[in-house]
């Protein structure tokens, strides 16, 4: 048990030999705890150097080992869900001497990455998709012919989703030969493992059971009554010690709960489970944050970890310190407490993302108030729905990667209805080190398009709150999109008068040019505005746009310029143009957003600058365009 994160190298000399799931196949089984043990600590060494994913590694270090001795990967195909917990499995697979580089730009990914390894079969960071996946695999293996093996690892809370279930259904109807882990880490789902359980488990993991079984059945399906009895003798006898049943009725064969830190128990059940045709389904107990004390006292605040630097001595100060930025998240959790103490009908929903929304203090006051409805984004839309059709005022905080899950619900239960929902859009643009599965580059494109929406996006702090208030006064549906971590440090106003739906502020008269900005970019707009004497607009509404200030901006300017944090196709730059187009405006307009491409991880600011969304890459694009329309006849004067 480790008490403080490991700040030099450990001694790994088991590990050290695993460059390979096949040199980990070499080892005596009885070497296998001291290669968990060894495994777990370079773990923490490396996490502690580089920050990250930190917890659910941890926890299936044995599960990782015990997987990779059995299995014959990566012909057999082993299916991780969400992804946070595969830092073991990439130590295994041949990445021990990149993990330093992890989550780093042109490093490896945080999550499985087909591109990145043979050994990663699905790339995930969404969750609940690993028994879909590894079923499609399961049946693409019986079409082909290859005799591989399928493993979906799919955790307790990725249990909650609709799409494991409908999974798990598939499954059964076809009665593929699959196994799925559930890797139960927070006793959600059972609580009754001890002697008894184990006892049982181990029997239904043996081979002896399993032939005795089927040989049974043979026989007593001739005799109908008999084996009706023997099938539900056995059904109450799981259903005494374990929570199977479920799994059982939908037509998986269960084993568990077992120990899922016993490596010789899980390469036990794992190998003789494999060998059993057809679908099933072993259910482990694990410690999320196991063998660091820290982590397993608190599994929610050890889910990832910052890098730790050095000690610095303290210096003497020598001017006062700046003001602690805001987080945009604590900024709706503000706003959020703030409101529900002047209004009793707003209900605050969140498909598991609490403390990442900033929604822990408004939780413990105002319980009553608050739903946190698992990772269920659909269920969380249509749920909000259903209180609006009862008067009440939802509020739906969720990350803008995971509302792309619920889009039928949000176009279908709420905006055809024109229901009274606030959609409050966290980690909307870039995201820096989570990568592309993360990112919530496209909810612009997809939002703006659906009628009775209204979208805003604002450029700090303050107006965040404004925009908060402005859209939950808003009779209809309606969506404000922030991104992760701070923002300029502007103070909130309390006192503020509400913002108006669908208009905009003019910040800075120049010539001929105009910048449109569109939320968190606008600091590097300004820089550029200034530099060349450009008017600039916080337009703060990507729907309704605000077509007055449009028109008189058209007639004082030849030549726009947009800027979002959201994809260039279908964001808000396309409804300036689609706007202008409309009014018979004929004005050249140079959208700049996010590029038709996925951003890999890397720091926040690295992403920008590679998307040319920092001030210098703004900069060099406007100049490019403005070169591109001399060169075509434009006129040059006072460019």
């Amino acid at each position: 048990m480790f008490d403080e994160i490991p700040t030099e190298r450990p001694a790994t000399p088991l590990l050290d030999e695993v460059n390979t799931p096949a040199d980990l196949r070499k080892l005596d089984e009885k070497q296998l705890p001291s290669l968990a043990e060894e495994l777990r600590a370079f773990l923490l060494y490396s996490v502690g150097r580089t920050g990250g994913h930190f917890g659910a590694g941890l926890g299936v270090v044995e599960l990782t080992i015990a997987l990779h001795y059995v299995m014959n990967t990566p012909e057999d195909r082993l299916v991780w869900d969400v992804g946070h917990q595969t830092y073991p499995h990439k130590i295994l697979t041949g990445r021990r001497e990149e993990l330093d580089s992890i989550r780093q730009l042109d490093g490896l990914s945080g999550f499985p990455k087909r591109a990145e390894s043979e050994y990663d079969t699905f790339g995930v960071g969404h969750s609940s998709t690993s028994i879909s996946a590894a079923l499609g695999m399961a049946l693409g293996s019986e079409v082909t012919d290859t005799q591989r093996k399928s493993v979906a690892v799919i955790g307790d809370g990725a249990m909650t989703a609709g799409m494991a279930f409908e999974a798990l259904n598939h499954a059964a109807h076809t009665g593929s030969d699959m196994l799925v882990i559930l890797n139960d880490n927070n006793m959600s789902i059972s609580k009754n493992v001890g002697g008894l359980a184990n006892y049982f488990s181990k029997i239904w993991a043996s081979k002896t059971y399993t032939a005795l079984r089927e040989g049974s059945k043979r026989v007593l399906t001739n005799i109908p009554q008999a084996w009706e009895l023997a099938r539900k003798t056995e059904e109450h006898m799981k259903g005494m010690v374990s929570p199977g049943t479920l799994f059982e009725e939908l037509g998986f064969y269960y084993v568990g709960p077992i120990d899922g830190h016993d490596v010789h128990r899980l390469t036990h059940d794992i190998r003789n489970m494999l060998a059993i045709k057809g679908p099933k389904l072993l259910h482990i107990i694990t410690r999320k944050g196991k063998g660091y004390a820290p982590a397993e006292r608190d599994p929610v605040g050890y889910h990832a970890l910052n890098k730790i630097e050095p000690k610095k001595p303290k210096a003497m100060p020598t001017q006062p310190a700046a003001t602690q930025k805001v987080k945009y998240q604590d900024v709706f959790g503000q706003w959020l407490c703030n409101t529900a103490e002047k209004d009793p009908t707003l209900v605050a929903i969140t498909p598991a993302m609490c403390d990442g929304s900033g929604m822990v203090t408004f939780a413990d006051r105002f319980p009553d108030q608050f739903h946190d409805v698992a990772i269920a984004e659909q269920h969380a839309v249509t749920l909000a729905a259903g209180f609006a059709c009862e008067n009440l005022k939802p509020v739906v905080a969720i990350y803008s990667t995971f509302l792309q899950r619920a889009y039928d619900q949000l176009v279908h239960d709420v905006a055809l209805q024109n229901l009274d929902v606030l959609f409050a859009i966290d980690r909307a643009g870039l995201v820096g080190e989570d990568g592309p599965t993360h990112a919530g580059s496209f909810d612009t494109s997809f939002l703006r398009c659906i009628p009775n929406m209204i979208l805003a996006t604002p450029s700090d702090e303050n107006e965040c709150y404004q925009l908060l208030e402005a859209a939950y006064q808003h009779s209809g549906p309606a969506a404000i999109r922030y991104p992760r971590g701070t923002g300029p440090g502007a103070p909130i106003d309390l006192n503020s008068p509400p913002l108006t739906v669908g208009k905009g502020r003019e910040l800075r008269k120049g010539k001929r040019l105009c910048i449109l900005n569109f939320g968190v970019l606008l600091p590097q707009a300004i820089d550029v505005a200034e530099q060349y004497n450009f008017s600039i607009c916080d337009m703060r509404w990507a729907k309704p746009l605000d077509g007055t200030l449009l028109i008189r901006l058209a007639a004082e300017h030849d030549y726009f310029v947009t800027i979002e944090e959201n994809a260039i196709a279908g964001g808000a730059g396309a409804a300036v143009m689609e706007l202008l187009a409309t009014l018979g405006l004929n004005k050249p307009v140079l959208p700049l957003g996010l590029p038709d491409t996925y951003y890999d991880h890397g720091k926040r600011e690295q992403l920008l600058a590679m998307a040319g969304l920092d001030s210098a890459g703004i900069d060099a694009a406007i100049s490019l365009w403005l070169q591109r329309l001399i060169a075509n006849g434009a006129p040059n004067k006072g460019l």
